[in-house]
């Protein structure tokens, strides 16, 4: 199971006017709390940041990083997704799962029958829907992340508990 110590807590959006702010997104369940979290990295680690939100704007924040200066430096991290070491987050209840926690995980049915893994965590909008890819499925699967279908999240276990809807698989 993949186990990391950063979590993407946002991403670069590219330049916000010509004096070297960015756009941002925060994905965190409080937007402005993604500046509590500095310094932020890149996933490699190889670039720091310390982020500053200036004003918010649609869809996220204008804000500055530490050494980035220029509408052109700005756009050239463009897509950047920024992490924050996991001891910087706040622990949550046990009923919410940070995404990169589930990813890799082995889900199974409720008489233990492999269903597959992790892929991907994903939100159309309608709620969290875990991509589930695996030797024996054609395709990738989307199945609903409600206590309803998942009843056992065992992060310990490394595995998923789901109890999928007729049809699904």
């Amino acid at each position: 199971m993949p186990s990391t110590d950063l979590i993407c807590v946002g991403a670069i959006g590219g330049a916000f006017g010509v004096h070297g702010e960015v756009r941002l997104k925060s994905f965190c369940a409080v937007p402005s709390d993604i500046a509590d979290y500095n310094p932020l990295s890149s996933e490699d680690g190889s670039q720091s940041f310390t982020l500053t939100l200036t004003r918010p704007i649609k869809n996220g924040f204008a804000g500055r990083l530490s050494g980035i200066a220029t509408k052109e430096q700005a756009d050239a991290i463009k897509g950047l997704q920024l992490y924050a070491r996991r001891d910087q987050l706040p622990s949550l209840p046990d009923d919410e799962f940070y995404h990169a926690d589930l990813i890799g995980l082995e889900v199974v049915d409720t008489g233990g029958t492999t269903l597959g893994r992790v892929k991907s965590v994903q939100n159309h909008g309608a709620g969290d829907l875990l991509e589930l890819h695996g030797p024996n499925l054609p395709a990738t699967v989307l199945l609903p992340f409600t206590r309803q279908i998942v009843p056992t999240v065992d992060l310990e276990a490394g595995r998923i508990v789901a109890d999928p809807p007729d049809g699904l698989f």
